[in-house]
């Protein structure tokens, strides 16, 4: 690299580099997406059905936008980590699982019914995540049009409906996860972490570089290579093996061993 070429300005950078491993892109996951829905749920449920004096809204929102936070954290990070992606799915999960215990304590607490996975209701909440990944006109970056799709559960004006809804959705969305978290140990075992694919990178890269100028090296040889003082055929330059030249170059007849002809470098 030049003097004048600056590495924190990526205006200095050849297009045609890549990063060696991809990351961002979480907007189009599904888990982020889901991830959201259930954020901005949980804020909504908080104003409409809890004491605005409680405690619990904090966490609930915490908890809802750690979820949401952390999948787009990993995402980012997997570019130079795949332990960190790994932790941070990892916090995504366990902080889905605490807001879906504070669902489930509003709905105990509070003599109302939870769905099971199997009620006709849980059923058809999971049919509308089926709808939203069918349809194709559907802008996956905008997260009102994946709202739009459960509106009508997550707007109702009963709270069983809608904690019951965002239960449905939590549960989604850690099977997502789940899902996600396999696939990142299975890579990490297969291709190693982001330092070991480094170093293969750069091994691969130098064994090229090497394969580059033993090229050129003997193309240049071949081009000036004298006649053989003894048959008159072109030389090639070879490494003496012992005595007391051992390691240095001479040129040697292309045609040994019928021709022993030799010429000092």
């Amino acid at each position: 690299m030049k003097q004048s070429e600056n590495i924190s300005d990526p205006t200095s950078i050849p297009q045609d580099i890549k990063r060696l491993r991809p990351s961002g892109g979480y907007r189009r996951l599904r888990s982020f997406q889901v991830a959201t829905i259930i954020y901005d749920a949980t804020v909504l449920f908080c104003e409409r059905f809890l004491d605005k004096r409680s405690r619990t809204i904090d966490q609930m929102v915490q908890a809802a936008r750690s979820g949401r936070q952390n999948i787009a954290e990993g995402s980012r990070a997997a570019a130079t980590s795949s332990q960190t992606e790994l932790k941070l799915v990892n916090v995504a999960r366990a902080s889905l699982d605490e807001l879906l215990l504070d669902y489930e304590d509003f709905l105990r607490q509070r003599g109302k019914r939870q769905w099971h996975k199997d009620d006709r209701e849980a059923l058809a909440v999971r049919a509308l995540g089926r709808k939203q990944e069918q349809q194709s006109s559907i802008d996956h970056s905008d997260p009102a049009a994946h709202w739009k799709i459960y509106a009508a559960c997550l707007e109702h004006k009963d709270s069983e409906i809608v904690a019951n809804t965002i239960i449905c959705l939590i549960h989604q969305t850690n099977y997502l996860l789940d899902q996600q978290i396999t696939a990142l140990e299975r890579q990490f075992i297969a291709e190693g972490g982001y330092r070991e694919q480094l170093a293969a990178a750069r091994l691969a890269e130098r064994s090229k570089q090497n394969r580059v100028d033993q090229a050129q090296s003997n193309e240049q040889a071949h081009k000036k290579a004298p006649a053989c003082p003894t048959c008159g055929k072109p030389m090639v330059l070879r490494t003496a093996r012992k005595g007391k030249n051992a390691g240095s170059q001479f040129w040697g007849c292309a045609g040994y061993p019928n021709c022993r002809g030799t010429r000092a470098i």
